[in-house]
């Protein structure tokens, strides 16, 4: 034992519960955040902090105070969503609804800056946007990523988007805050994304949240055509097969099941 006086937590297991309380909390938090659920001494806790920040498990953020998961944290939860069991029936949703639509597919993971694609299942039409797997895309000009920016608190929205170099990737990007606070306003309420040929010329996309077991955004699943196949009317009347496809994928990853 390292000398707490609490009996009530075996050391081994404390940085793991640590990490289990960040994960449940699904926003920035703080150590005493943390302790509310665990109960260790202060300086234990800081100290536990302190480790993982110093691991790279978690990363402060810009005020100072709260933390979020850190480079090997995001990639350890890839890692799991990854395994080979979830991923053949991933697969196989993912097959099953680009069959449908006649396009590319994709899953997205939020990383610190942007949205990262962990699978995708590509259209055979010839003609196609090549995003592989690992492609980094930004946040306030996609459509996973408005998906994502709409899962954060107003503060944390505002605070991304005044540190964030709005670019113009296209004419149609939104690059003034309020108009962006706006677009992800109206991605809250309506529950799905879209991407207006904001990204990149000629493409338009369609988003929806995977939710975990607590309802809060674990990743985005989206589909991406060419505006010369598909206009968002178009791209709207998949929009039940989307939700359905990602409650599918909510599924697989909170109850293990590999269909």
């Amino acid at each position: 034992m390292d000398g707490d006086n609490t009996g009530t937590i075996p050391t081994n297991l404390r940085l793991l519960l640590v990490i289990e309380e960040i994960a449940k909390a699904g926003v920035p938090v703080t150590p005493t955040d943390v302790n509310a659920a665990l109960g260790l001494p202060k300086p234990t806790i800081h100290r536990l902090f302190a480790t993982l920040e110093d691991e790279g498990f978690l990363q402060r953020d810009m005020d100072g105070r709260t933390y979020s998961p850190g480079p090997r944290l995001r990639t350890m939860a890839g890692g799991i969503l990854s395994s080979l069991r979830i991923r053949t029936a991933r697969q196989a949703i993912l097959k099953r609804l680009s069959s449908e639509i006649g396009e590319t597919c994709n899953i997205a993971l939020p990383d610190r800056d942007a949205m990262i694609y962990l699978e995708r299942v590509e259209t055979e039409w010839p003609l196609r946007i090549q995003l592989p797997i690992g492609t980094r895309v930004p946040f306030y000009c996609t459509a996973s990523g408005k998906m994502y920016l709409s899962s954060l608190t107003k503060t944390h929205l505002a605070k991304y988007l005044a540190a964030t170099n709005l670019e113009a990737r296209t004419p149609n990007t939104l690059t003034g805050a309020d108009e962006l606070m706006t677009e992800i306003a109206s991605v809250r309420t309506q529950g799905y994304s879209i991407d207006r040929e904001e990204f990149m010329r000629d493409m338009i996309a369609l988003a929806v949240p995977i939710l975990d077991t607590n309802d809060r955004l674990m990743a985005t699943l989206a589909f991406h055509a060419p505006t010369q196949r598909f206009d968002i009317a178009r791209a709207l009347e998949y929009l039940p097969s989307m939700h359905a496809a990602a409650a599918d994928l909510s599924r697989l990853v909170s109850e293990g099941d590999a269909g």
